[in-house]
């Protein structure tokens, strides 16, 4: 598989052509789910917008999830055009929402896919745009008098933590971590605690 991209962080654009106003919001997702629940923020928050349209690429294992909707804009002018945007930078995890308040002023198709693109890319570049690195999901599990030693030894892997709990008298991790990490933290908490894949 060549290289794949992904997003630093959260990011937004706005762009105005012809009196209509298009925002956009770009997330990095680790599931589909993640962005059922972005694109339902944001049709609340801009319920008086004519069109909320998206499209995201999400990794599942080896195959790449996509999904583009148009959201009442004519066929592949809206959605399909920031789906195109992001396969062609080789984005995976990525979901971008663009919003538009029409102006009066009919596009075209051919405009209408220009300004959801452009407007995509105004939120992508914001976000930032970095290499993929593969990340599992894991489960790490200490008694608590170890939990300075394992939250040092996370935080210098890299690993982001998604919960944490007690069950049963010992400290339960829920994480992501980069799998080219994952035989240093098998190494590293071996003597103290035990980590096992989850999916």
């Amino acid at each position: 598989m060549s290289s794949m991209w992904t997003l630093a962080e959260p990011g937004r654009g706005k762009l105005v052509e012809k009196r209509s106003r298009f925002l956009s919001f770009a997330y990095p997702l680790s599931t589909a789910g993640e962005a059922a629940v972005h694109v339902d923020e944001l049709r609340r928050e801009y319920r008086d917008a004519r069109h909320v349209v998206y499209a995201y690429r999400v990794l599942k294992g080896k195959k790449i999830l996509e999904r583009a909707d148009d959201a009442g804009e004519p066929a592949r002018s809206a959605g399909w055009a920031i789906l195109e945007l992001l396969r062609g930078k080789d984005l995976v995890n990525v979901l971008v929402v663009v919003v538009r308040y029409f102006g009066g002023v009919k596009l075209g198709v051919g405009g209408l896919r220009r300004a959801y693109r452009d407007a995509a890319s105004l939120a992508l570049e914001d976000a930032g745009i970095v290499q993929y690195v593969p990340r599992g999901r894991y489960r790490l599990t200490f008694h608590p008098e170890h939990s300075g030693r394992a939250f040092s030894l996370l935080s210098r892997l890299g690993a982001e933590i998604r919960s944490r709990e007690y069950v049963g008298g010992r400290v339960v991790v829920a994480l992501e971590i980069p799998r080219d990490r994952v035989p240093d933290l098998e190494d590293g908490i071996r003597p103290w605690g035990e980590v096992r894949p989850v999916e």
